[in-house]
């Protein structure tokens, strides 16, 4: 297979899940592969991203599970946590798990240089520590994406802020934290910290938390951030941030009201990796945003360039980006050609309690399709009866009225992702109403609500 005109049949740009897997596809099937990582693999998921934060997640749904024990009994008294236990033992998972990747893509026949790689040309990449100069008859890109924050001059004091990236470090615990945005990122992080007994202020330039997900699923999520003692500002954004002399943060905001906490978490967006890399050498065509534009087989408009996972800000997910680059490797190396399909991916927001969601909001049906049946539901858990939390569960379908096939389930509740996984292939299938109403439901369980919503939800009148 191998090209004597390149040095590589193929030079994978970036250490993440969508490019581990793209190279180690191709070099399996006999390629000769390498790829370049600057800083450690697994990428954002694994080493500062989904994994970490899971980590936190659970160390902090663990304060609320022990306060809740004691209404089966359990003596809660005498209970503390270390945090800086927690996180050495956090960081040393993580250190397996990039392990894992190195070693597994290695153990494919591929070459790994731990360096930056920039273009030099279409087919020459040069690694920027060493100063060498490689060649690849492919290239791909899955650089992924990287922390967004204001500038010092469209936010004074910004310095003064960390970000997701920092956050993983933070020790010790600070005792007041000002969380800046509404999506899911500063969502968890701030359910985990107000877990952790950290005072939690959130504030986000929008009405409602949670852009683009269904309105229910945000009304649920925004009751779950009260019921976690957790502040929510909205409608405006920061103003500026001056440290006082005892280290605090004094945050204004653009309404003139001020807060103060020992740590401000910027968690306002992320953009695509792509701003050392070169792409103008080639021509190679980038939206607004500094995304690479790709076609649904992941092509650029470069002939012999793709780029995979959040790079290409289509959907922006560690199971997407794996899939882009298993999908690019059978194409191009494998003889099975295929292609990602972005529609109906289940996807999750580990609030607490936590967001699943599949296929379509009520808004997107109705847009798309117009008459549309809504089934919904919220509801006390039966572990809750005698837990004393007053956390509840929304459970959401949408279905087309022409023919009932289920266009979208959301659910906020304890175990939200583990559902939304197993549902999600009904969807993907095209399951209807019907399907799902045939379906034996397992008692007793929160699951079973799915398949014995019966009654059709009618707005209230106006």
């Amino acid at each position: 297979m191998t090209d004597t005109t390149y040095d590589y049949d193929l030079f994978v740009i970036g250490g993440g899940s969508g490019g581990v897997r793209a190279a180690r596809i191709a070099a399996q099937a006999g390629a000769k592969v390498a790829l370049a990582e600057e800083y450690r693999m697994g990428g954002t998921c694994v080493v500062r991203g989904c994994v970490p934060k899971k980590f936190m997640v659970y160390a902090s749904d663990y304060a609320k599970k022990i306060r809740q024990s004691a209404g089966y009994g359990w003596s809660v008294s005498g209970v503390s946590y270390d945090h800086s236990a927690f996180l050495k033992a956090m960081h040393a998972e993580v250190d397996r798990l990039s392990t894992i990747y190195d070693r597994s893509l290695k153990g494919a026949g591929a070459e790994i240089f731990a360096e930056r790689a920039e273009f030099v040309d279409r087919h020459t990449l040069r690694l920027m520590t060493s100063g060498r100069t490689v060649t690849a008859k492919k290239i791909l890109i899955a650089t992924g994406g990287r922390v967004w924050r204001p500038t010092p001059e469209e936010l004074p004091g910004v310095e003064h802020t960390i970000s997701s990236n920092e956050v993983f470090f933070l020790d010790p615990l600070p005792k007041r934290m000002i969380v800046a945005g509404g999506g899911y990122i500063a969502l968890e992080f701030a359910h985990v910290f107000a877990g952790l007994g950290v005072d939690v202020t959130v504030v986000y330039r929008g009405d409602k938390v949670l852009r683009s997900f269904d309105e229910d699923v945000r009304d649920a999520v925004t009751e779950g951030l009260t019921q976690a003692g957790i502040k929510l500002v909205t409608g405006t954004v920061f103003e500026r941030i001056d440290l006082e002399a005892d280290g605090v943060r004094r945050v204004t905001l653009k309404t003139g009201e001020t807060l103060r906490a020992e740590t401000v978490l910027m968690a306002v967006g992320r953009v695509a990796n792509t701003d050392t890399l070169g792409c103008d050498k080639l021509g190679l065509a980038l939206d607004q945003n500094g995304a690479v534009i790709v076609d649904q087989w992941s092509r650029t408009n470069v002939d012999n360039i793709w780029a995979v996972g959040d790079v290409t800000d289509r959907v922006n997910l560690t199971p997407v980006a794996i899939r882009e680059g298993h999908a690019f490797a059978d194409t191009e190396f494998g003889g099975h050609p295929w292609h990602m399909d972005h529609s109906d991916i289940p996807t999750a927001v580990f609030t607490q309690p936590e967001v699943g969601t599949v296929g379509l909001t009520e808004t997107m049906a109705r847009e798309q399709f117009g008459e549309i049946d809504i089934y919904k539901t919220s509801f006390k858990s039966m572990k809750h009866a005698l837990s004393g939390s007053a956390t509840r569960v929304m459970m959401k379908l949408v279905v087309r009225a022409s023919d009932q096939r289920v266009l979208g389930i959301h659910i906020v509740g304890e175990d939200a992702a583990e559902m939304i996984q197993m549902v999600g292939i009904a969807v993907k299938m095209g399951a209807t109403k019907p399907d799902f109403d045939r379906t034996c439901a397992l008692h007793p369980s929160a699951a079973e609500e799915i398949v014995t919503l019966r009654t059709k939800w009618v707005a209230p009148a106006v």
